[in-house]
């Protein structure tokens, strides 16, 4: 579904540029020493970012890294407040103020901060989506379920972020003040680099809620863990992500680099191109990017669809392509006329038609539910059909298998 709304005065979605969020880290505790600033030095960090091209800033006083030593409310208070009164006015972009509690959230919004990046998506501190409806203020909400970032895979991060869209909407959040985040990062010991590859590749299939996408990607430590650096060497590995969460479909990125990042996403975004979408005489026509027939449900209640119908018909939405080789040919007729029959097709070479061929490789097409039901066709038939059909199911699964693509 295509984004186009309004953050704090700035045009953010699929027909604006990515959007460029430079961290004013006020947080001795950090994972990246280098981004550290001070209240003395940080209206020329901000300065700085905003001359680099940064659209946004975003103030924290707290790390979020697991390992960093724990500070009290008063101490983020103590670094926070005083750093925001000197920036509001000494900088023109909208500030978004990272803090997880409602009164700090309160009082820098009073001061002239813009935005809230509540990184527990408002499961931290109950009166924070009040203060959010009070103000009226864009929120950035990160898939969280009981702890921040707590969401292990892709369909976590789908269910997590649904629930979180769906409580800050009843509870009177407007929809277009919501931007989403995947939570990309190590947020507890158990979340492995493969979660965060699996979530950058997937980045499309948040698409589904019509929200904007921040990704907060700099320097982090899936990162780290697959080239072996530490923070202050991980850049161009944060540049080769951004231009993937770029190009898969992100409209901010969250950084600390943000001259380097802002080429990158500029570079990204020219070579993915434009959404499709055909407009005239009242009608339009938008080409929509399954790529996971879980998240088709979503798309289906959006035009008023019943859960029923969605549950039947999300397995047709999307299209799979498979090559078989080695087989016979008298095996390769009988897949390609039990997939004709279930709505699939099959290509094969002229010799295995004419059988002047005994063995032939054969590419099959159809949507997941038709060639689920060609396997089960095929594992009750003769020969090594049997054994083809677990090949289908086990090629379908393994689009799912987190471990099998990216362990």
């Amino acid at each position: 579904m295509v984004v186009d709304t309004e953050i704090a005065g700035i045009a953010v979605g699929d027909a604006h540029p990515v959007r460029i969020m430079g961290v004013i880290n006020l947080s001795s505790e950090s994972f990246y020493k280098g981004s550290v600033t001070d209240t003395v030095h940080v209206i020329e960090t901000a300065q700085r970012m905003v001359a680099e091209r940064a659209d946004l800033l975003d103030v924290g006083a707290r790390s979020t890294w697991p390992l960093a030593d724990t500070i009290s409310k008063e101490e983020e208070r103590r670094r926070l407040i005083p750093a925001l009164e000197l920036l509001v006015d000494a900088v023109d972009v909208p500030i978004s103020v990272d803090t997880q509690f409602a009164d700090l959230a309160r009082e820098s919004l009073e001061l002239g901060a813009h935005i809230i990046n509540d990184v527990s998506g408002f499961t931290a501190d109950p009166a924070m989506v009040g203060v959010a409806r009070e103000f009226s203020c864009p929120v950035v909400v990160m898939a969280s379920e009981t702890i921040p970032g707590d969401p292990l895979g892709m369909d976590a991060v789908m269910r997590s972020l649904d629930t979180i869209i769906r409580n800050s909407e009843d509870a009177g959040i407007s929809p277009d003040s919501i931007i989403i985040d995947p939570a990309i990062g190590k947020w507890l010991p158990e979340k492995a680099p493969k979660y965060d590859f699996e979530t950058l590749d997937q980045l499309e299939r948040l698409k589904v809620f019509g929200k904007p996408v921040l990704v907060a990607i700099s320097r982090k430590s899936f990162i780290g863990d697959l080239l072996n650096r530490p923070a202050a060497e991980r850049l161009m590995g944060s540049i080769a992500a951004t231009a993937i969460a770029v190009y898969k479909g992100a409209h901010i990125i969250r950084t600390h680099d943000v001259a380097d990042t802002a080429d990158a996403a500029r570079v990204a975004e020219a070579i993915r191109g434009r959404r499709i979408i055909c407009e005239g005489s009242g009608y339009s026509i938008e080409v929509l990017d399954v790529v996971n027939t879980e998240d088709a449900p979503g798309y289906f209640a959006a035009i008023g669809a019943t859960g029923t119908g969605a549950r039947i018909m999300k397995d047709k939405t999307v299209l799979r392509v498979l090559k078989i080789t080695n087989v016979t040919t008298t095996e390769a007729l009988i897949i390609k006329q039990e997939a004709l029959s279930r709505g699939c097709d099959a290509a094969l070479p002229r010799d295995a038609v004419s059988h002047e061929t005994q063995n032939t490789d054969l590419i099959v097409m159809g949507t997941e539910l038709q060639l689920k039901r060609l396997a089960s066709k095929l594992e009750g038939q003769a020969r090594d059909l049997p054994v083809l059909s677990g090949l289908i199911l086990s090629a379908l699964q393994r689009f799912r298998n987190t471990d099998y693509r990216y362990g």
